[in-house]
């Protein structure tokens, strides 16, 4: 018997185990802080890559969301992951159905753990003598996070505020909660923060509205990682130069190379 997942095919018969069934104080090698558009790319690369990498979103239906309602005119790079997805649908499909097909992929793929939670802190315990360098995530729900390196791919949700009209929601889209207690936590590490804004326009009935939040200063980086830890990265909107889909997507490729050769490095 097979069973069809969007326009992926599995099998039961498979004795073929994952490469990541985590448990509580699993170790991961990369842990992803938002499963956006960048998010999504750096972690099915990762893992293609042989890499053990948490994706880990604050809700499952904002997986791969865009500002827009249909796909037409993302321009993601062909090349892509999502890029290679999107072809797979029409070139007006509606951002649910790519949102679905995606969801499906990054469940699907072998070392790649999609896990729904709010991750509120990130602390760093540096090397010592035999025992690597660690990042621990808190989270809203309780449970602590371990991996050997972390990604902050969270979009415009620094402390994003969304503006519609006269009525101001706490979210970097609508109805997409901010990550209000991880720029705080950051803030008190000493990262800098600094104010940006993107407009989104009405469409389909809908009204226009802008998304002010907070990205990493240009001096907080030195390259995609964090200058104030040793084994944080930054990448995409939540970065000065993520602008634009093609961009956020062209980093995530970039990012990925490098902490695969890192990883390779170490081995």
């Amino acid at each position: 018997m097979l069973y069809t997942l969007g326009l992926m095919t599995l099998s039961p018969s498979s004795s073929r185990v994952p490469r990541s069934q985590p448990q509580p104080g699993h170790l991961y090698d990369v842990a992803v802080i938002g499963a956006g558009l960048a998010g999504s790319e750096l972690a099915l690369r990762l893992a293609g890559a042989g890499q053990d990498v948490l994706l880990v979103t604050q809700a499952l239906d904002h997986v791969g969301n865009l500002y827009a309602p249909t796909l037409a005119g993302a321009a993601f790079p062909v090349e892509s992951r999502l890029g290679g997805l999107a072809a797979q649908l029409p070139q007006d499909a509606d951002s649910w159905t790519f949102h679905r097909l995606l969801k499906t992929r990054l469940e699907v793929t072998d070392g790649l753990h999609l896990l729904q939670s709010t991750v509120t802190t990130l602390d760093e315990e540096e090397a010592s003598g035999q025992i690597e360098a660690l990042v621990r995530l808190g989270t809203w729900e309780g449970p602590a996070l371990t991996a050997r390196r972390a990604v902050l791919a969270v979009g415009a949700f620094l402390k994003g505020r969304l503006l519609v009209g006269d009525t101001l929601e706490d979210a970097g889209r609508l109805s997409e909660v901010a990550y209000d207690f991880l720029a705080d936590d950051l803030a008190r590490s000493g990262v800098y923060l600094t104010g940006s804004a993107q407009e989104a326009a009405g469409v389909q009935g809908a009204p226009p509205y802008e998304v002010r939040f907070l990205t990493l200063a240009a001096s907080e980086l030195d390259g995609f990682r964090v200058e104030r830890f040793s084994e944080v990265y930054a990448l995409g909107r939540c970065t000065p130069q993520g602008d634009t889909y093609r961009r956020v997507l062209e980093d995530a490729a970039a990012l990925a190379a490098e902490l695969t050769e890192s990883n390779r490095g170490e081995a």
